[in-house]
């Protein structure tokens, strides 16, 4: 299989019909082997008979997965990559907002040597208050604090190489993300602008509380690829400060007791400068104890500490 489109369903049943077109009309030129799988992310609508439907009539390309309840979009994702068998994944949504004519370029960059081609909805077709502004006051500080500069992470429409999307696993909120721990296993990305048009039925499924929740799983996603293989960095470097900060404390209260006569034991400076003693202590104690669990998950699983591009007159894995 060369291509596999990935794409979530939840209350698509009048895009549906549409979505199928555009795919067909994109794919068959293609010349290429390909499947769209289809997760239906518990629709409480006729979307599910719809994608029965489909692939009755076409049980070549169209492969569906529905859920027992609604899971999320991370969810459907990850299933989807789950029974993909295509070297090349696509994820696209089924609200028509994305393009499939824009595919075909993206497989193209791909051909140029890049592992990820992300799409960049340009010209979005959306609320500026309430979809477009929260959009890009997230993707800033995503890219600020991650280092993956993107103009759109919340663009589904994205095209990678299967290899960059193995050795992490998804869940809660995570996909959007997924530039981010594919660039931490060493992938060439890039950004295109893509097409998007505006929502022709149903209504969207997010709001201002999604930034929010983004904002919040930014500082999972910067733990996982900064510290995950080093945690003593974040938890001994923290430690280190607080100790530092309790030394200086210290410091001003000999000083003042020699030089101003003034009694130590009474400021509350001196439970402070303990506390953070205490506090720096414990992180480091921390650190410690989530080295040792790092190293008991790596050495148990037999999880590599480096990812390979290439390999010349080697075929054999090392570890077998």
């Amino acid at each position: 299989m060369n291509i596999s489109l990935i794409t979530p369903v939840y209350n698509e049943q009048e895009n549906l019909p549409l979505l199928f077109d555009a795919i067909y009309k994109v794919m068959l030129p293609l010349n290429q082997s390909w499947e769209v799988i289809l997760v239906d992310d518990g629709s409480r609508d006729n979307s599910l008979a719809v994608l029965k439907e489909y692939a009755q009539k076409d049980s070549v390309h169209i492969r569906v997965i529905s859920f027992r309840r609604n899971f999320g979009q991370t969810a459907a994702i990850a299933a989807g990559l789950d029974y993909a068998q295509g070297e090349i994944i696509v994820l696209l949504d089924a609200d028509m907002q994305n393009d499939p004519a824009d595919i075909p370029m993206m497989l193209a960059k791909l051909d140029e040597g890049y592992d990820l081609v992300s799409g960049w909805r340009k010209y979005r077709k959306d609320n500026a208050l309430t979809r477009n502004l929260p959009s890009m006051i997230a993707n800033k500080i995503i890219s600020r604090v991650t280092g993956v500069y993107l103009h759109d992470y919340g663009c589904t429409l994205k095209a990678y190489r299967r290899d960059v999307l193995e050795g992490f696993r998804l869940y809660g909120e995570m996909h959007r993300f997924i530039p981010v721990f594919a660039d931490s296993v060493g992938a060439k990305i890039t950004e295109m602008p893509v097409n998007h048009h505006p929502r022709k039925f149903g209504k969207t499924k997010y709001g201002l509380e999604r930034t929010a929740k983004v904002v919040l799983d930014l500082f999972t996603v910067k733990f996982l690829v900064a510290y995950s293989s080093k945690p003593i960095y974040l938890f001994g470097g923290a430690g280190g400060i607080l100790m530092i900060a309790s030394a200086i404390i210290m410091f001003y209260l000999f000083v003042r007791r020699i030089f101003f006569l003034v009694a130590i034991a009474t400021s509350p400076l001196l439970q402070m400068s303990a506390m953070f003693f205490i506090l720096g202590f414990q992180s480091i104690l921390m650190g410690l104890i989530a080295e040792l669990l790092v190293r008991t998950y790596h050495e148990s699983q037999r999880k590599p500490t480096y990812t390979v591009r290439t390999m010349i007159n080697l075929e054999q894995d090392p570890r077998d």
